[in-house]
């Protein structure tokens, strides 16, 4: 009798388990559209990530893809979230005003539109909110910095920019007015003598900054508008002889950087926070989604990263 209890008890349990595993997952609230400029660069693989978990915590799917950089195939990206009707689209354009006419699109089909990290503040489109670091406030940061580190004397200075992206435009735009402030001043001044595009990326950043080199061999400074591009520029000073010549001041705080910053390559970076811009904007949607007003724009201060940082830094070798 008492096996026969027992038998009845586990298959009691068995069945009750064959429920439990047969239980359909809970259905998706819909997809939310990501779209960013290149998933090849670190920050925005984290802006992504952080983006498709915070979303999956609500309830919704993330479909993240890369534009590679190509305002064609970004749009061609949002043309296909737009078709499959998703909940609501992120993107980092690719080229601010080159993107408008699909943004216009998805205005147009009443899907909420949302920029991370770079805006788009092209007349005619309507964009929810931009979640952002203050990259005017972080331009300003990195020229603190690169006066800082020349430590009072003055000297020719370049600036390794990315002009089709807004976010690298407030970048350079707060580092010019800085150091404006300072020349106004100061016995010794910094000056910019040369502005060559990098392209955000570490080959592009060695080959500008070969360039500069040869039309500015006295340089003592390099402002780059992201970590590939001062990386770059590192590996170009190191061919010429002049990596001890030359401070560079880097932005992002993506590991290599902060790495070359803590092994002395690298002066200082204004660090972003990537991880919190993925969650922000997720968060923007669900507000919004709730009929809540949310201002233009939404920023994350950057902080700024020296060698002491980097000495401290359990994540770095």
């Amino acid at each position: 009798m008492k096996s026969r209890r027992f038998l009845l008890l586990c298959a009691l349990v068995l069945a009750a388990c064959g429920k439990t595993s047969d239980k359909p997952a809970a259905a998706s609230k819909g997809t939310i559209g990501v779209s960013l400029l290149t998933l090849q660069n670190p920050f925005f693989k984290v802006i992504g990530d952080n983006i498709a978990a915070e979303a999956a915590k609500h309830g919704y799917e993330a479909l993240v893809v890369s534009a590679d950089g190509d305002v064609a195939r970004q749009s061609n990206q949002m043309k296909d979230f737009i078709v499959k009707k998703a909940a609501a689209i992120v993107l980092s354009p690719a080229d601010s005003k080159g993107i408008v006419p699909v943004i216009q699109e998805a205005n147009a089909a009443g899907i909420p539109v949302f920029t991370v990290d770079i805006p788009c503040n092209e007349p005619g489109v309507k964009i929810v909110t931009q979640v952002a670091t203050d990259n005017f406030g972080g331009g300003k940061m990195a020229a603190q910095a690169m006066i800082e580190a020349l430590k009072g004397q003055g000297g020719k200075i370049g600036v390794l920019d990315m002009k089709q992206v807004e976010s690298c435009i407030l970048r350079v735009k707060g580092f010019k007015e800085v150091l404006a402030a300072h020349n106004a001043t100061a016995p010794q001044k910094i000056e910019i003598v040369s502005e060559l595009d990098c392209g955000g990326a570490n080959d592009k950043g060695y080959k500008a900054t070969e360039d500069m080199l040869q039309a500015q061999p006295d340089l003592v400074g390099i402002f780059a508008i992201n970590d590939p591009g001062a990386l770059g520029a590192r590996g170009a000073l190191e061919k010429a002889g002049k990596a001890d010549k030359v401070v560079i001041i880097g932005f992002d705080g993506q590991p290599e950087g902060k790495q070359a910053i803590k092994d002395g390559k690298i002066y200082a970076d204004p660090i972003q926070f990537p991880d919190k811009m993925g969650m922000e904007v997720v968060r923007a949607f669900l507000r919004h989604s709730k009929g809540e007003d949310l201002p233009p724009q939404m920023l994350i201060p950057t902080s700024l990263y020296r060698k002491a940082d980097g000495a401290a830094d359990a994540s770095l070798k």
